[in-house]
């Protein structure tokens, strides 16, 4: 099955005839993934690194709240607008130099991270890890588009994703270990030196053909402009664009601050914070990443935009655990919500990306990627870190946080939306071709 193409496709002419993708996956696909994964897991034990290690930069630095949540508005900034430039070389250029390259250059920045000896030396380093990430994170999921037939990518992907919950919290937990027993310094020492091992393999991981798993049909190459305009007009990306980034801007905020809130207001220590929040992300996360990859490719045999349908319900359950989290008095409930909220957000991953490489040409998928990269984190979590901060010293953390259901809530809403979209075009697209 091709992925659907009228009001999906970037050129204006009718669309191709469907064909059947091949039913097996590339010989070579279960190497690379594993690779991909890896290198994936590793991303995100850098970014939250420095959330366990805030209370010791802000104590060394003498910053507020306020400065605080720019090391986290800082690197995703960065990372969303080269996001898009790195999609673009994604579809033209072999897209496992891009990754190598990057994965190298981010893991330099978090070691030189540890160098830091003023607050504006810590953002700069911040900026350099977003700028690695942008040419890794666009186009590693054309790549797995491009191993896997498509009634296996939610699974694909979902395993790829597996790592963020699992590379989180080796950042919580290693970060916060580290931290306690050396210093903030030693905990970014530490963090890039996996990285640059595996920026080092991926020089030699496979680089698969654009579409190679979407039919001899699949065009391989697309004048920028027609692509552009073709995803312009394509409202289920939109729809999937808006609701990924109200959830983005829920939890960015809140993965760079939870750790601090269970310090402050919950009276933990900080290695005792890091370990446990690590804890419940990785086993909520894990477990929810694996159940969405397998329950999105089910719903997805049965109806076209069936996951998206069913992240938009796990979006909407998970808003009211998410603000009883902050609310109840027992710690012991509290951290039960927390983790039922990260469970349904975390059903999310795999549909959520596979809806977005089906829904666009393969000859696009990099820089769509990319493009939803920068949309997610302009409006998602480059502002949501320090305007938590923010609401925080005016008011409480606790405060701060409740009030970041709302946008779960609102994105389970527009994810609804966006699964109708999808279902709907599907049909049109073949009535037509």
């Amino acid at each position: 099955m091709s992925a659907p193409s009228v009001n999906l496709s970037p050129s204006p002419s009718p669309s191709p005839s469907p064909t059947t993708s091949p039913v097996a996956p590339a010989s070579n696909a279960g190497y690379a993934l594993l690779i991909l994964t890896l290198i994936n897991l590793v991303n995100y034990l850098d970014r939250y690194i420095v959330a366990v290690a805030l209370p010791g930069i802000q104590k060394e630095f003498g910053i507020n709240d306020t400065q605080s949540g720019l090391l986290g508005t800082m690197f995703i900034v960065v990372f969303m607008l080269a996001s898009p430039v790195g999609g673009f070389l994604g579809d033209r250029y072999p897209r496992r130099l891009l990754v190598a390259g990057g994965v190298l250059l981010w893991s330099l920045a978090t070691g030189a991270s540890g160098l830091a000896t003023s607050f504006v030396a810590l953002l700069v380093a911040r900026a350099v890890i977003g700028i690695g990430e942008a040419g890794y994170g666009a186009v590693a999921p054309s790549i797995i588009s491009d191993l896997y037939p498509r009634e296996q990518r939610t699974r694909m992907l979902a395993f790829f994703y597996i790592a963020i919950p699992v590379g989180a919290a080796a950042g919580y937990g290693l970060g916060g270990w580290l931290t306690q027993q050396y210093s903030w310094h030693v905990a970014f020492f530490a963090g890039g030196v996996p990285g640059l091992i595996l920026g080092a393999m991926a020089f030699f991981m496979p680089e698969p053909k654009r579409g190679a798993m979407d039919g001899p049909d699949a065009e391989a190459k697309l004048p920028f402009m027609v692509g552009l305009r073709g995803l312009g007009r394509n409202a289920a990306f939109w729809a999937v664009t808006a609701g990924y980034t109200l959830m983005t801007f829920s939890i960015g905020g809140l993965g760079f601050w939870m750790p601090t809130y269970l310090v402050r207001e919950r009276g933990m220590a900080g290695d005792s914070a890091g370990f446990i929040f690590g804890a419940i992300t990785a086993v909520a996360g894990l477990l929810g990443t694996v159940a969405g990859g397998w329950l999105g490719d089910r719903m997805d045999r049965k109806r076209e935009g069936g996951g998206l349908w069913m992240s938009g319900i796990g979006l909407l359950l998970a808003a009211p655990c998410m603000y009883l989290a902050v609310n109840l008095k027992e710690v012991g409930p509290a951290l039960a919500a927390m983790g039922v909220a990260q469970f349904l957000i975390f059903l999310n991953s795999g549909p959520i990306n596979a809806a977005i490489v089906n829904c666009v040409p393969p000859a696009f998928r990099a820089f769509a990627m990319g493009l939803n990269v920068l949309c997610i984190h302009l409006l998602g979590d480059a502002i949501s870190p320090a305007l938590i901060g923010n609401i925080a010293d005016a008011a409480n953390l606790r405060t701060a946080i409740a009030v970041n259901a709302l946008p779960v809530l609102l994105g389970g809403l527009a994810l609804l939306l966006g699964a109708r979209l999808f279902r709907e075009a599907v049909p049109r697209a073949r009535a037509t071709a």
